[in-house]
């Protein structure tokens, strides 16, 4: 489960700053449904906050312990990039507002926090498979 966090929390920032012509050259699903079924660890049908838990993301993330998440972290989480394709430091850019190079835990949540509450439309707190796909693929910017 906390790898599967991990990889939430590097598809959130990926969708956040990425075309999705992205996943094609990563190891995220490609799809708006498998991504969601990638996702949805309880099988619950929904995707809850829980599943954005940025605690967990950090614990698995930040390798040197050092309370921050660099581009070098991140890129082991995303793997290789396509050519043409932004890099964890450009991915990374769009949430960090000490620019400092690497997100700290207040800037992974709120990054995390605006991108779950752009896609819940109906404001109830998860997020269904129609939610997930009315936002697939569309850039926002925290």
């Amino acid at each position: 489960m906390i790898r599967t966090t991990a990889r939430f929390t590097a598809l959130l920032l990926s969708l956040s700053v990425a075309a999705p012509a992205l996943c094609a050259d990563s190891n995220l699903p490609d799809t708006a449904s498998t991504r969601f079924d990638f996702l949805d660890v309880n099988r619950d049908g929904v995707l809850s906050k829980y599943e954005y838990d940025s605690d967990v993301a950090f614990e698995t993330m930040d390798v040197d312990d050092d309370a921050r998440l660099s581009a070098a972290e991140l890129q082991e989480i995303l793997g290789a990039i396509g050519q043409g394709s932004p890099t964890a430091a450009d991915r990374i850019v769009v949430a960090d507002l000490d620019g400092d190079g690497a997100l700290d835990d207040a800037e992974l949540r709120r990054a995390l926090e605006m991108k779950f509450s752009w896609l819940d439309r109906n404001s109830d707190g998860n997020l269904d498979l129609e939610e997930m796909k009315a936002g697939f693929g569309v850039r926002t910017r925290p």
